[in-house]
């Protein structure tokens, strides 16, 4: 089987709109939304990238077009190679991409917790739901205008929320980032500070 890189010009060939991506690890290609599954499934047949490693998602923030980016991982055990495949949604407003679970049923829960972090939908998804959020939940928060702070939202458990008369309360980030008290050399052994004490009561948050 022939090193990832060496398969480029043979997927050119075969897929004329397909495009190198700069890359500073494995050899990567974009390729339009619609040639994505037919270009992920040439890999997967024909040159033996049979695992999906990972499957991600990239916002490039409001206003940014196009905004949304699914990102495939593959891994071949026969090259012992990566390979990384990237296709634009053609919507900004309301993204989406062909699923790929018919290819690798494993793209089933990455595929959900790209919905529910950044929104993007995969027709084709036979159970298209929230992962990781509560059904429910109005927010995707990996989108970037979300708040690292987060946002308040109200109780998903309506019996819960009945008894308790308060919304889910942001927490933003636990205290972080942590930074060591300047001059302090050995930062091994140096205490860590939080930047941005606003997540604790008993400080109130310092100025910008």
């Amino acid at each position: 089987m022939p090193a990832p890189t060496a398969i480029l010009p043979a997927l050119q060939t075969r897929f004329p709109r397909l495009t190198l991506r700069a890359s500073a690890d494995h050899p990567a290609v974009n390729i339009p939304a619609d040639e994505a599954g037919a270009l992920l499934k040439t890999l997967r047949d024909e040159f033996g990238f049979a695992h999906l490693a990972d499957l991600t998602a990239v916002d490039g923030g409001p206003g940014a077009t196009p905004r949304f980016t699914v990102v495939w991982h593959l891994f071949s055990l026969t090259a012992h190679g990566y390979f990384r495949v990237a296709a634009h949604c053609a919507d900004d407003a309301e993204p989406a991409m062909p699923s790929t679970t018919p290819l690798w049923p494993a793209a089933d829960w990455h595929e959900r917790e790209i919905w529910d972090m950044f929104g993007i939908t995969f027709p084709g998804h036979a159970d298209l739901r929230r992962i990781l959020m509560w059904d429910g939940y109005p927010y995707h928060p990996l989108r970037k205008e979300f708040p690292l702070a987060g946002l308040p939202t109200e109780l998903p458990d309506a019996e819960i929320a009945a008894e308790i008369p308060t919304k889910v309360i942001a927490a933003p980030m636990a205290g972080g980032p942590f930074v060591a008290t300047t001059g302090e050399l050995n930062l091994g052994e140096a205490e860590p500070r939080a930047k941005d004490e606003s997540w604790n009561e008993r400080r109130e948050k310092p100025d910008a």
